[in-house]
């Protein structure tokens, strides 16, 4: 099973960029993928999920209204579109794997532990300028 990330690069406070994560070794049907990311210092965390079982999706609250998770099955790539970026964006986004089957609505589910993470991705670096 792999996950890599790709896609980030510099861009100014309020543009956008498109994320893309290409999967290898399992079938998208079989698991969620979820978005992490990371700013130096700071905790991992999850900001988004996608679920083709049951087409649920998952935004972590700082993200809600401005990031959009797609997947395309038959390439086998789940893509994030960040817009309206802020300074606090900047992070490394790492997709991931999930060993469920469906996305968990619970905030403390992209938390640590990261239970149910079964696979990790390289990440990709957001650099956002103010």
């Amino acid at each position: 099973v792999q996950l890599q990330a790709s896609g980030g690069g510099l861009v100014q406070t309020g543009g956008s960029l498109t994320l893309s994560c290409v999967v290898s070794g399992f079938n998208l049907d079989d698991a969620p993928i979820v978005w992490f990311r990371q700013a130096p210092g700071k905790e991992r965390e999850g900001i988004s999920c996608i679920s083709r079982r049951d087409s649920s999706t998952y935004y972590a609250e700082s993200v809600k209204d401005r990031f959009s998770i797609s997947r395309d099955n038959a390439k086998n790539t789940v893509d994030l579109q960040l817009n309206s970026l802020e300074p606090e964006d900047a992070a490394v986004y790492i997709c991931a794997a999930f060993r469920l089957g469906v996305c968990p609505y619970s905030d403390s589910a992209y938390r640590p532990p990261y239970t149910y993470v079964n696979s990790w991705g390289k990440g990709t670096l957001v650099t956002v300028s103010s």
